[in-house]
């Protein structure tokens, strides 16, 4: 539902409108309004999704309100402006109202300007969600979040399906980009993951397990531990402890633990 404020300087249009409105289960009218100021107040505590806004009003009326707004940084609602004088229309759509309707309002002009407004949320909101879908797969992905946005646009698979070739670490104002082929196996560390290479070296990211899980190709790397992930390529055995638990024998002599929930997934790498 959208949220609603009502700004009238007359008391039986502002009556008026509300009941027409009660007739719209996608509007919920938060509050109401009978001057410029109480208004411009009402913006600023309840967040409105919209504002049905009287042009006429006196002291401030209803140009001068989003001008106050605009001036305080303020951020605007969804405008639909009511008035008796359609001579404001054009300065209405110079503000970047939604629509206008006229004194005495028509019930069928009032649902045109609804369903206008209802089109135009949905289309800034579905262009909000595929904003931060793509922020998020670019930073899963490393790909650009503009070329994310296109193929959402086109409808488009949103992830390719190749993973990326490397993985950029920030460290000390710099930024090391590690051949993902490299990396024999990685553990957590607190709120940080050591990424150890084929090198010797030792990369520290700030990420979580499953963030990094899910940018590493499944068919290379394998999470063996809540805590580790291990390159199948480096793995050379699998053995049994005395205890009964399991660790593995990376090419590179490092033993990894391999904790129950994760045992039969490690034993698919050997029957494959």
């Amino acid at each position: 539902m959208l949220k609603v404020v009502v700004v009238d300087d007359e008391p039986l249009a502002r009556k008026g409108m509300l009941m027409r409105l009660a007739a719209f289960p996608e509007l919920q009218v938060v509050g109401e309004c009978s001057n410029g100021a109480e208004a411009i107040s009402a913006v600023k505590e309840l967040s409105p999704d919209v504002v049905f806004l009287d042009v006429e009003m006196p002291v401030l009326d209803g140009f001068a309100v989003l001008k106050t707004l605009q001036q305080q940084q303020v951020k605007l609602p969804y405008i639909i402006f009511v008035t008796a004088f359609d001579q404001y229309a054009l300065n209405a759509f110079d503000v970047n109202a939604v629509d206008y309707v006229l004194k005495p309002v028509e019930t069928e002009r009032l649902r045109a300007a609804v369903f206008k407004l209802l089109k135009a949320f949905e289309a800034e909101d579905d262009h909000r969600h595929k904003g931060q879908l793509a922020e998020a797969v670019a930073k899963l992905t490393g790909e650009a979040a503009g070329n994310i946005l296109q193929r959402l646009d086109q409808e488009e698979p949103v992830m390719n399906d190749r993973f990326p070739d490397a993985i950029s670490i920030k460290d000390s104002g710099e930024i090391t980009r590690v051949p993902v082929g490299s990396i024999d196996w990685v553990d957590a560390a607190g709120d940080y993951m050591c990424i150890h290479t084929s090198d010797g070296q030792t990369h520290i990211l700030r990420r979580t397990m499953k963030e990094l899980e899910q940018e590493l190709d499944p068919r290379l790397f394998v999470r063996v531990h809540r805590s580790a992930i291990v390159n199948v390529n480096t793995i050379a055995k699998l053995q049994m402890l005395p205890n009964g638990e399991h660790q593995l024998m990376l090419t590179n002599g490092q033993a990894v633990k391999v904790s129950r929930s994760y045992k039969d997934r490690v034993k698919t790498v050997f029957s494959s």
